[in-house]
Order: structure tokens, then sequence, then C-alpha cells
């Protein structure tokens, strides 16, 4: 028997070496280095690029829910309740949410007892401690139970569901400050695209302008009451005026597509929107700044999240400075064996009470409360960081808001001075008076007025819009909305 088996262990490593010699020391060698030729997964070399060897994954199209009409010009609360509904960053921050949810629900776990069921099957073949000879195949088989349960930790399981509680309450807070994003988000891309259109509403205007300047022109040339350099002139002004026109369509174009983007439809979709009829109610916001400081520190979301996570690190340094202290915990077992060849039916009870107490754990709980501790104090600094940054974001709205104010009421009476000096000065040429030069300065002033009209509404709206997403303010509490 023993010299059986020295024969085999022989035979075994002479099949070993034979194998060894046969294969190449390199090809070993390669083997060794990558048995699972993983490497050839990669690109063959740095500066060459990774071509796939089987099909890449199709990214899918996100299905919208619900539908714009494409029948009538859409509003702004039409736009943004869609794009609630489809902007994945709402759906993202929602089921952060729900994961931390499901955080307290683990964390209230603990609460209750752990019960675990088995089944055991077994074959043994016994050998004989004295004679050391085998007795016969032995087999066993059935049911256990087990259960255990922490009796009293120091509260370590409480501050673990306080700080689960914390940080549900930040992804809670967290989520509402999405949907401010996703709202400023969409009257940024509204207010623009309305501004853009406006804008290229002037620029057609000031197009037909300029082509009545060139056709006033050439009908004093032919009258011999103008020189051809008038004409070329006006002609120049045509074509730049021609060109601003369509660069400020392709503006249009793109604006549509980012606001289709931030609404959460296709690209391409045709977007139609409300232009302005209205200039903007520019009255003076009732709350003054010192005010709506005070509110910011009540309502802004993301400000209470910060302090959220600062209370949720705290709880959790204090559960981990009680994790190196003793725990007392309750355990019991049952369990129900039978025997095959026929032996007795055994069952088992047992009833146990551990007292743990950690020693020596390499000095992992140690770092473990610093590292906790410092994650306290990280949290604490970026909050406080949020704090400052959050006040100057409402002070800079409030004042900008203030600025953009007066830059209404100062374009309102430039374009009208401007629109009275054009139709003066379009007179006075056709009538023999005045020079070209005069009346393209005259019509590119009326084109620069309501330029400036157009861009001080914009900034009027796009501001409103900015102080209310510094202020943390919704749709059931918009602070700027009070005027005089």
């Amino acid at each position: 028997m023993g010299h059986s088996a020295k024969g085999c262990t022989a035979a075994c490593f002479c099949l070993a070496a034979a194998l060894a010699v046969a294969w190449s020391g390199a090809q070993a060698q390669s083997w060794w280095r990558d048995p699972f030729g993983v490497d050839q997964k990669t690109a063959p070399a740095p500066e060459k690029s990774w071509e796939p060897d089987k099909p890449l994954p199709v990214v899918p199209v996100p299905e919208p829910s619900g539908a714009l009409t494409a029948e009538r010009p859409l509003t702004l609360p039409e736009l943004t309740e869609f794009a609630l509904r489809n902007n994945p960053r709402t759906r993202q921050a929602w089921f952060t949410a729900r994961a931390a949810a499901a955080s307290v629900g683990i964390a209230r776990g603990d609460d209750f007892p752990e019960v675990t069921g088995n089944y055991n099957v077994s074959r043994s073949l016994p050998v004989s401690g004295t004679t050391g000879a085998p007795a016969p195949w032995l087999s066993r088989y059935g049911p256990s139970i087990s259960i255990s349960y922490v009796l009293y930790d120091f509260g370590a399981g409480d501050d673990r569901l306080e700080a689960a509680e914390y940080r549900l309450l930040a992804a809670n807070l967290a989520h509402n400050r999405t949907l401010q994003d996703v709202i400023f988000q969409v009257e940024q891309a509204y207010y623009l695209l309305i501004g853009v259109e406006a804008l290229v509403r002037i620029n057609e205007q000031a197009l037909k302008n300029i082509e009545t300047a060139l056709d006033a022109a050439r009908r004093r040339r032919e009258s011999g009451l103008a020189t051809v350099a008038d004409v070329y002139r006006t002609e120049t002004q045509v074509a730049q005026a021609q060109l601003t026109l369509t660069r400020s369509r392709g503006e249009f174009e793109k604006a549509r597509g980012q606001l289709a983007t931030v609404v959460g439809v296709p690209i391409n979709n045709s977007l139609r929107v409300l232009p302005l009829s209205t200039p903007p109610q520019t009255g003076l916001v009732v709350s003054s700044v010192g005010e709506y400081l005070e509110i910011r520190k009540a309502a802004r979301p993301d400000l209470l999240a910060a302090e959220a996570q600062v209370r949720a690190a705290r709880a959790t340094a204090t559960a981990t400075a009680k994790a190196g202290r003793p725990s007392i915990e309750v355990t019991g077992s049952s369990a129900s064996t039978e025997y095959h060849p026929d032996r007795p039916l055994a069952r088992s009870h047992t009833v146990m009470l551990n007292v743990r107490i950690p020693i020596f754990t390499g000095f992992k709980d140690t770092y473990s409360v610093r590292q906790a501790e410092a994650l306290a104090a990280q949290a604490e600094a970026a909050r406080d960081t949020l704090y400052r940054q959050s006040a100057l974001e409402v002070w800079q709205a409030y004042y900008d808001l203030q600025t953009a104010r007066s830059g209404i009421i100062s374009t309102e009476a430039q374009v009208k001075s401007a629109e009275q000096t054009a139709e003066a000065t379009l007179a006075r040429y056709r009538g023999g008076f005045g020079t070209i030069l005069d009346l393209i300065t005259a019509q590119q002033d009326e084109t620069n007025a309501r330029t400036q009209q157009i861009q001080s509404y914009l900034d009027w709206y796009t501001v409103l819009a900015r102080l209310n997403l510094s202020l943390g303010a919704s749709d059931k509490s918009n602070y700027t909305a009070q005027t005089r």
C-alpha cells in the first residue's frame, strides 16, 4: 500500500516535469503572469485604441411621462410641471431619499432578534481512535433553529438609528432642493428662449428699417440728391443686419434645445412658448435684504440638509465611540438530528447569555472614533461654508434685482426716444434733408435701445428666479412675489 502510493507520487512528478519541459519558458511565464488572459481585453498598447470583441450595450432612450402639446404655445407652469416629472435629477434624488429611508429600516431591525433556520445533511466515515479501523458510513440530517438578541449595548444602536434618521432628513431636503434647482433651470431656459425670440423680432424689424433706408438712398441717388457712396454704405448695413438676424435665429434654436433638455423631451422637439406680452411688474419688493437673510435660514432646503448631515455625523461618532464598550447578548438554539443506520433521534436545546468585552482590536476602535469625529467636523465646516455662501447669494440677487428694475425704467425711456428720433430722421432724409449716416445711426440707436430693453426684461426675470432659489422658495412660498 505504501509502495503503491509512492509509485503514484513519482509518476505524477515525472508527468509534471515532462509538461514543464515541453512548454517553453516564455509561455509558462506568460501563463503565470496572466492565467485568465485579461490583458487581452484591453488595448494592445497605450497609443492604440481599444476595440470591442462583442457588441456594446445600447443606451435606452428615456421614455417621458406624459406628453407636451404642440398645438399651442406652452406656459411656464406647464413646462415646469412636465420637467419635474421627467428630469432625471428629480428621479435620482427621490431614489436617494428612498435608499436613506431603507437605511432607517435597517437600523430599526437591530431592535429585533435575529432568527436563523438550518437544515444540515452530512455523511462521514468514522475511524476508530484505538484500532484505526473504519466504522460503517454514518449519515446525519435534521433541522435546527437559532436566535440571538442584543439586550444592552450602552445605546450604540439608538445612536445609529438617530444617525440614519438624520441622513433620511438630509436626503428628503436634498430632494426638495433638487426640485427647486430644476424649477430654476426651467425658468432660466424659458426666459432665455423668449428673450432670444424677442431679439429675433427686433433684428427682423431692424432689417426692414435698413432696407427702407436703402430704398430711400436709391431714390435720392436717382434724383441726384445722394451719392453712390450712400447706397454702398446702406447696402453694407443691410448685409450686417442680415448676418445679425441669422446669428440671432441660431441662438434661438440653441435656446430651444436647452429648454427641451431641461424639460425632459427630445432635443429636436420644436417647443413653442408664449412670448412676452407685457413688461414685467417691477414693483418694489416688500421685504428688506435683512428679512430675506432670515427667511433663507429657515426655508432653504440644502442649508437645513447640511445641518441634518452634521447631526447625523455627530450621532455616528457617538455610536462609534460606544462600539468599544461591552454588550450583552442572549442566544439560543434548538436542533433535531436523525442518524442512518438506525440510531436514536437526538434533540438538543441551548440558551446562553454572552457578555462581549472588546479588549484589543489593533487600535481600530481608536482610529474609527477619530475618523468619525473628523467627519463630523468636516460636516460642520461644509455647513458653515454653505451658510456664508447662501447669504452672499441672497445679498447679490437682492441688489441685482434692484439694478434690473432700474435698467427696465431706463431702457423704456431710451426706446421711446430712439423711436421718435428714427422716425424723424427717416422723414427728414426722405424730404431731402440730413445724411444717410444720420439715418443709419438713428436706426442703430433704436435697435440697440430695443435690444437693451429685452435684455433688461430678461435680467429681471432671471434675477427674480435666482433670488427665489437663493431663498429656498417653492411654489407654495414665493417670497419675492409680493410687490407694492
